[in-house]
Formats: C-alpha cells, sequence, structure tokens
C-alpha cells in the first residue's frame, strides 16, 4: 500500500513539475472605447505578465476609438514593455479604429483576424466647431506621434500617417499587403502557431517566442475597472449628472421627500467619479451649474419664465460643451440626440410649473379668512349696524356698510375686519 501511495505521489509531483515549465500566454480583452479604464486593464495586464515571465501578453482588441491621452498611456507602456506584447484585432467584424491603430502599431507583433478593419485615425471635433488652426495642430501631433510608432516597430510609416491625415481604412488583408500588421490569424490557437519561434526586440534585448502549445490564460478586469469602464461612457456620466440634479432639485423644492435627495446625491457622486476619467469642460459644467441655480431662482422670483429661458439655454450649452473637443481621437462624445431630449423635458418640464404656478397667482383665495370674500350667507339677527350672520354654516359677528338689514334677508361679504365680517345686502 506505501508502495502504491509512493509511486502515486511521485507521479503528481512529475506531472506538477511539467505543467509549472510549460509555457504560459496571457490574454486580455479590450473590447471597449480607449479610456482610463482600459489603459488600466492594459497596464496591470503588462505587469502581471512581467511578475511571471510569460511568453508574451496578447490583447485582443476590439475599438472604435477614445481619448489621445489614455492611447498615449498604452502605447508608453507597450514599447516600453519587457514582455513581448501581441495586439490582435479580434474576433471577425472588430476594428482597430482611431486610437486603435495607435495602439496595435505600438505591438510587438501586430495581428488581425479574416473580415476586420484597421484605420481612420484622424483627430476629430466632437461638435464639429474646432478652428482649422487647432485641428492642424492636432492632427500634425497625431501625425508625428504616429510615425515615432511605425518607425519604432518597423512598419510602413506612410500608410500610418496617411491613416491620421485622410482617414484611410483597410482590411486584415492588406493591412497585410501594405506591412501594416505581421499576421492574419483566424483564431488564438492560430495565432500562437504563427509566433511560435518568431524573434522580438523589447527592452530588456531580443527574445524568441515559444508559443507552441502554450497555456492560455484569460486576465479578467477587475471589479473596479469594469466599474470604471462602464461610468467611462460619456452619454452615461451625462445621465447621472442630469439624474442628480433633478434630484436634488425636487427635494430642494419639496423638503423631507428624502428619497429624490438619496437618489440625487447618489447620482451626482457617480457622475462625478465618471467625469474625472473623461476630458471635462469645466466651462461647460459651469454652465448646467449656472441653469439649475436659474432654475431653482424661477421657483423663488415670479419671472415669468424669463428665468427657466435663460436656464433652458445655458443647459444646451453646456451638454454641448460638457466634453473637451480637443482631447479625443474618437468615441467620446455625448450623443446629440440625448442633449436634445434632455434640454426638451427640462422646458417642458418648467413650462408645465410655471403655467401651473401662473394660474394659482390668479386663483381666488379660498382658504383663511380671505377665502370668505365673496361668499353669501343669511342674517340671524337684525344689523343695524350690527348682528350676527350665518356663511357656510358659521356664526360671524358682523356689520353692514349700508342700510339696515333685516333678520333673514340674504348678505354678502365684502370684506373681512379681524374676526369681524363687513357685509351689504344681497341684491
Amino acid at each position: 500500500m506505501n508502495k502504491v501511495l509512493y509511486i502515486i505521489s511521485i507521479c503528481l509531483l512529475f506531472a506538477l513539475l511539467t505543467f509549472s515549465q510549460q509555457n504560459k500566454v496571457l490574454v486580455i480583452n479590450a473590447d471597449c472605447a480607449i479610456h482610463p479604464a482600459c489603459a488600466d486593464y492594459i497596464h496591470s495586464g503588462l505587469e502581471k505578465a512581467a511578475e511571471e515571465n510569460v511568453e508574451c501578453l496578447i490583447i485582443k482588441l476590439n475599438t472604435p476609438g477614445g481619448l489621445l491621452k489614455s492611447t498615449r498611456v498604452i502605447v508608453t507602456d507597450i514599447l516600453e514593455s519587457k514582455i513581448p506584447v501581441v495586439v490582435y484585432v479580434s474576433p471577425s467584424g472588430s476594428q482597430a479604429a482611431s486610437a486603435g491603430v495607435f495602439i496595435t502599431l505600438a505591438g510587438h507583433i501586430a495581428a488581425m483576424s479574416p473580415g476586420t478593419n484597421i484605420g481612420a485615425a484622424h483627430p476629430v471635433s466632437l461638435q464639429g466647431t474646432q478652428d482649422t488652426v487647432m485641428m492642424e495642430k492636432a492632427t500634425n501631433d497625431a501625425a508625428a506621434f504616429i510615425r515615432t510608432i511605425s518607425e519604432k516597430r518597423k512598419r510602413n510609416i506612410e500608410w500610418a500617417e496617411d491613416a491620421v491625415r485622410k482617414s484611410l481604412s483597410i482590411t486584415e488583408t492588406e493591412a497585410l499587403g501594405l506591412n501594416v500588421i505581421d499576421i492574419v490569424a483566424k483564431d488564438i490557437n492560430d495565432l500562437l502557431h504563427q509566433i511560435d519561434g518568431k524573434e522580438v526586440e523589447t527592452v530588456s534585448g531580443k527574445r524568441i517566442l515559444k508559443t507552441k502549445d502554450a497555456i492560455i490564460v484569460e486576465v479578467e478586469m477587475t471589479l473596479a475597472q469594469k466599474l470604471l469602464s462602464i461610468l467611462s461612457d460619456p452619454n452615461l456620466a451625462y445621465i447621472l449628472l442630469m439624474l442628480g440634479i433633478y434630484g436634488l432639485f425636487f427635494e430642494l423644492y419639496n423638503p423631507g421627500a428624502i428619497f429624490p435627495g438619496v437618489v440625487g446625491g447618489i447620482c451626482i457622486i457617480l457622475a462625478f467619479y465618471s467625469m474625472h476619467t473623461l476630458p471635462v469642460n469645466y466651462a461647460g459644467l459651469a454652465l448646467i451649474i449656472f441653469a439649475v441655480i436659474l432654475f431653482l431662482l424661477e421657483i423663488k422670483i415670479v419671472s415669468h419664465g424669463v428665468l427657466s429661458i435663460g436656464g433652458i439655454i445655458s443647459l444646451l450649452l453646456g451638454s454641448m460643451m460638457l466634453i473637451d473637443e480637443n482631447s479625443v481621437l474618437e468615441a467620446m462624445e455625448i450623443s446629440m440626440e440625448l442633449i436634445i431630449l434632455v434640454v426638451v423635458l427640462t422646458a417642458a418640464f418648467f413650462l408645465f410649473a410655471i403655467t401651473l404656478g401662473i394660474k394659482a397667482q390668479r386663483k381666488k383665495t379660498v382658504t383663511g379668512s380671505e377665502g370668505i370674500v365673496g361668499e353669501f350667507g343669511t342674517a340671524i339677527s337684525i344689523l343695524n349696524p350690527t348682528g350676527k350672520i350665518k356663511v357656510h354654516g358659521e356664526i360671524w359677528d358682523a356689520e353692514c356698510d349700508d342700510d339696515e338689514i333685516k333678520k333673514g334677508d340674504k348678505i354678502e361679504v365684502v370684506a373681512v375686519d379681524h374676526l369681524k365680517l363687513v357685509v351689504k345686502k344681497k341684491k
């Protein structure tokens, strides 16, 4: 029995040693816009790859573009990586557009799946208002950046610059023929087979890849990275900001409601957390806050809608300016349809509220002592000039302002003098 256990232990130990010596490859899935959460995800993946000294890190990329600042961070991390980085545009139907072009070209090995495309890296203006000089500066900067990357990786510099200046976009077969990428692979296993034995230059020196039969380990986003990735959507950030503003607004309008205030506070905090990852234009944020102030003043000051109109204009301009248009390559913008919807709903709400307020001001008072003026009643004693009357089943002291009123005569209340009613005979 002891001999059998000994043999089993030796076999298990041998299997464990074999497994531990087998080459390993890390894979991260960058299927998102390029923003700080994505940059942090790739950075942590590179750190893990360096710690475990894996054969290579594969970045499965599918992106419409994103922030130029985050793109620079990712490219810098890849260029300085001691572990070979393979950027793989996958699966079929994916794209490496705009910011994705820079990241793909930065990889030690660039690969694409069949049915994918790469290109269109021209800087864009979110609202279409960027002046010619600023656009030229942004384009020249991006062109110099992509030339540097292409020269470093010995790829097609001319096409890379045209992708920025002329927004060229090509398929995977065209990219392979133009020396934009190194490999077209149908899946991860095919990719590992093709790159096996390839020599790459890292900051720590040359390295020959041994990826045949390597263990593939997927690196998932942490919970914090997933949350930040979701909140990095500028449309969601804008919705959270407006929900937060409306929640706080309703709490101020109806003190003690509690629920709108709690929800509004949470939304505001999440919105600010989201916006710290985005290129926020603080002039736009200031205009939105100013709009809120005007809406609040409308409650206290009778402006017949002037303050609300100013608030709506301020809200529209602030929403359009909220994301800094000079800080992106593409894909990070607030939908114009969403902005119009929010502004229209806000305008409709305040026009409705103002209409109700004006109607309420014109309405005759129906509560308190003033509410009894104009009502009719009956004299229950002679008024000469004072006596008793009954109005709405209540007995009041009264004084007539004309001839004597006999008991049983119908009267009309014309004024209130403290707790005494001034009446006249009903004609």
